[in-house]
């Protein structure tokens, strides 16, 4: 039986969906370890965290979800928090709804899985057209694959090894700071930074609301603010066109209307 292979075209978007997400790669492993010897460290046992860290794929839900699991609090509470937390991500499928619509529903369910925060912002900052574009599935994979296999590599490590680390090393800060250089990296326009200035400002003001909402707040207050400077800036560049035409169309039209008569051609 002859072996699967997949488009040419797909392969090679894979390759370069990883060349995209590799600088990122470090640090993306450093927040997998940081938030694997949290859960490490937590009431869960280590095969309760890895399960969690497999299904759930999702650091600050994780993170959020640890301490009302120390306090004991019912499991509706847990869900409805992890819930909340993860309401971004319907904010994700929306935007890549046009992008994969085509597919199956299982082939959607994979995409949905396996997408992530830092994947889904440079695959969008890719620009692809929407609809079926040869080569765009692959990148998506090769970007979204390579952040979880790292992802789930280090969160586990970091479960196997969080009973072994004191609490003195810092490892949550060295975390933090390790997300600062991810986030500096997407900044690659006027409306990416001014989403997100705006979600940073939104996620300290909204920092006391319950059930990290502050998250669902900042992620909101990002796209709307991207998507009216974007709105703005098209309609900007629209003006400035219709401002100053090519004036290689005047000169065509010009011609075009003042056609010269042959020499030899007379008027009746």
């Amino acid at each position: 039986m002859p072996m699967l292979r997949l488009p040419a075209a797909e392969r090679d978007g894979f390759r370069a969906g990883f060349r995209i997400i590799s600088p990122l790669l470090p640090a993306i492993f450093s927040w997998g370890l940081v938030t694997g010897v949290a859960m490490g460290k937590s009431i869960l046992t280590v095969p309760q965290a890895i399960g969690m860290s497999l299904m759930l794929y999702a650091g600050s839900a994780q993170l959020a979800s640890l301490p009302l699991f120390a306090a004991g609090m019912p499991l509706w509470t847990i869900l409805l928090t992890v819930g909340i937390v993860n309401l971004r991500f319907v904010i994700f499928s929306a935007a890549l709804q046009p992008h994969f619509s085509y597919l199956s529903l299982p082939r959607r369910i994979v995409l949905g899985y396996v997408n992530g925060d830092l994947g889904f912002v440079m695959f969008m900052n890719q620009k692809f057209a929407s609809g079926y574009v040869p080569g765009k599935e692959g990148t998506y994979y090769g970007i979204t694959l390579s952040n979880w296999a790292v992802w789930h590599v280090s969160s586990i490590l970091g479960i196997l090894l969080g009973a072994l680390v004191p609490d003195s090393w810092g490892l949550a800060f060295a975390g933090t700071l390790a997300l600062i250089p991810m986030m500096v990296h997407t900044i690659t326009s006027r409306s990416t930074m001014l989403a997100v200035t705006l979600a940073s400002v939104l996620g300290l003001l909204a920092f006391d609301l319950p059930y990290r909402l502050n998250l669902v707040l900042g992620v909101l207050g990002a796209l709307a603010a991207g998507m009216v400077c974007d709105e703005l800036t098209a309609r900007q560049a629209k003006r400035l066109a219709l401002a100053n035409p090519p004036t290689g169309t005047h000169d065509g039209a010009a011609h075009e209307g003042g056609q010269t008569r042959p020499s030899g051609e007379r008027r009746s």
